[in-house]
């Protein structure tokens, strides 16, 4: 069942813009950048957050993390990182496999209508009967998790849950909410 959206942090532009002069700013940005959005901090813990919330979750089952490419990779990084140190239903730490997945639905900037997996038939046969966390950045319109999600049911995992740090708002949207939102 998916978080509820009361658990997310809501970003509106309107009530979270940052003075830049409050921030260390890179200096090949400092001519682009004119406020701060979600600052460095409140991003890392709320991807804390986040794997507390996933790892209380489940039992002492391994569970497969899935980084989605190329996007999700920092994220991901930073999700297993804090999910290493949190702590499942029985109090222990989380068994986990990591695995790495290409998603692509898009040609230039248009969207194919059809979702392309990096992965070969072997790899994913071997996600039956698994728990699979996907692991992404962000979710836009929800099209292209949709396509995933039917993808790889037709492989019989066990369980398939989908972490995003960031759900876009947008009129374009199918309407997809992860199970996990920061």
């Amino acid at each position: 069942m998916p978080m509820d959206p009361s658990q997310w942090i809501d970003v509106k532009e309107d009530k979270f813009k940052y003075q830049i002069d409050h921030f260390v700013i890179p200096g090949h940005y400092k001519d682009d950048v004119e406020s701060i959005l979600i600052p460095h901090g409140l991003i890392m813990d709320r991807i804390a957050k986040l794997a507390q919330i996933i790892a209380s979750e489940y039992d002492s089952e391994r569970i497969v993390v899935c980084c989605v490419l190329k996007g999700g990779h920092q994220f991901f990084s930073d999700l297993i990182t804090y999910m290493k140190k949190a702590l499942n239903k029985q109090g222990k730490t989380l068994p986990m496999t990591l695995e790495f997945i290409r998603v692509k639905s898009y040609e230039n900037d248009k969207s194919t209508g059809k979702v392309q997996v990096s992965m070969t038939e072997k790899e994913l046969q071997d996600l039956k009967g698994k728990n699979l966390l996907l692991v992404e950045d962000i979710i836009d319109t929800g099209n292209t998790m949709r396509k995933l999600l039917e993808t790889l049911a037709k492989y019989e995992p066990k369980s398939v849950k989908v972490a995003s740090l960031l759900l876009k708002k947008t009129p374009l949207s199918c309407g997809y909410v992860p199970d996990y939102v920061g």
